[in-house]
């Protein structure tokens, strides 16, 4: 499977909004301290997979695509939010390499899942 233009801007742009813009101020400042701020942030993030998957997949891919992102953001942010957070106000430098990071491993993951799906099952 070849990733379309239409595709690729799909993936970005929507989970641009999900992850940053539609994630609440509480979320935020909480989900590096608390499961329940961090389920609610990936609750949110899970209907813009969907929206997602619903542009991008067959209707049979939709599914098992939007579980695996959800529980993989869910784990990367599980880590990625309790890194930065040590370094918000100390090292921006860092903090924003965390930032980075966690941006890059969202894209390989949902990317890279699509793929394989598309590709294999």
């Amino acid at each position: 499977m070849n990733f379309t233009l239409y595709q690729i801007a799909v993936v970005i742009i929507l989970h641009f909004v999900f992850d940053f813009i539609l994630q609440s101020h509480w979320m935020a400042s909480n989900k590096s301290k608390s499961n329940k701020a961090l389920l609610s942030h990936v609750s949110v993030y899970a209907i813009g997979l969907t929206i997602i998957a619903m542009n991008c997949l067959p209707p049979i891919y939709i599914f098992p695509w939007v579980v695996f992102n959800a529980v993989a953001h869910f784990i990367t942010d599980y880590f990625t939010s309790r890194a930065s957070s040590k370094l918000f106000n100390k090292d921006w430098h860092n903090f924003f390499v965390i930032i980075g990071v966690d941006q890059v491993i969202h894209y390989m993951t949902l990317f890279g899942s699509m793929k394989l799906m598309m590709d294999y099952l």
